[in-house]
């Protein structure tokens, strides 16, 4: 049986990088001063944070059906069934307009969606998962409840450099943004065990920042992932516009996390749709639990 495997640009899989993976990448839109722009489509990241930098008006929205209807329907010329990995439902409604599309009679038993709860690079990870899981003759039905028993097993914190646009995007109040702009405040957010995108920690300092991010992902390891050195999790990175921080901050997880699964640590762009949230400057790290069925 083969399987195909889309997702959305939530993932922060690039058009090209979809290809190299086997990986269908749906591309979620946004508006920028009340027109809309594709990742990856009609927009580069340059241009996304140039705009930006000059206080453009960010929204962001869900991919329309007939896009990810078009994926599906190309997918299944050449497979027998669709695995669909969108963006975690604690902030996209995404997950439930692609799983309601799937119990359609035209896709039931032939597309199915897990909601992993994953965004940036924990996204990334159950999609490419559900490719080797796919490679190894798991069905479609057998890599959702994979994907969905898995929603948990991982961590993801992002250090936010400016509070502008958690304001704008309605995530905080305006008294709570300038309070927070006045006092230098850099908050930390984490995307927790539901998906969502909930408030860890406050520093001041981009070194605290990454301090901070380090320290609750080691808490994670040693509490809830019941693995304190990470033996058996990936660790990786993600940036909004500034690839030579996160590099850098690569290196610290290095050393932070010597016995970690992958040897090289694995740094991606945020996708532009969570950049609209996230801002200039934005850092972020997670650990990645390996899925049991990929252990052999």
């Amino acid at each position: 049986m083969k399987i195909g495997v889309s997702t959305d640009s939530g993932s922060g899989i690039t058009q090209a990088a979809g290809k190299e993976l086997g990986i269908r990448v749906v591309p979620m839109p946004f508006r920028i001063d009340g027109e809309e722009y594709f990742e990856d489509i009609n927009i580069t990241r340059e241009e996304f944070f140039d705009k930006l930098q000059h206080d453009a008006e960010v929204s962001t929205s869900q991919p329309g059906m007939e896009d990810l209807m078009r994926v599906w329907d190309e997918l299944l010329e050449d497979n027998d069934q669709v695995v669909h990995v969108p963006l975690t439902s604690g902030l996209s409604g995404a997950t439930q307009t692609a799983i309601m599309l799937s119990h359609d009679e035209k896709y039931e038993g032939r597309v199915f969606v897990p909601d992993d709860r994953g965004v940036s690079v924990t996204q990334r990870q159950a999609a490419v998962n559900a490719t080797l899981l796919a490679a190894r003759g798991y069905d479609g039905a057998r890599i959702m409840e994979i994907l969905n028993r898995d929603h948990d097993r991982n961590q993801i914190y992002i250090g936010v450099d400016t509070l502008k646009y958690l304001k704008k995007g309605g995530r905080i109040t305006p008294m709570a943004a300038a309070i927070g702009t006045l006092l230098h405040i850099k908050p930390v957010l984490g995307i927790t065990n539901g998906g969502k995108l909930d408030s860890y920690t406050k520093v001041r300092t981009s070194k605290m920042v990454r301090d901070a991010i380090i320290k609750g992902l080691k808490t994670e390891l040693a509490g809830r992932l019941q693995d304190p050195e990470g033996r058996n999790c990936y660790v990786c990175s993600a940036y909004t516009d500034n690839p030579e921080q996160a590099a850098e901050f690569a290196e610290e997880l290095k050393e932070a996390f010597p016995n970690r699964l992958n040897d090289e640590i694995i740094v991606n762009p945020l996708s532009l749709l969570i950049s609209c949230h996230i801002g200039q400057n934005g850092l972020g790290a997670a650990v990645i639990e390996r899925t049991p069925e990929l252990m052999e």
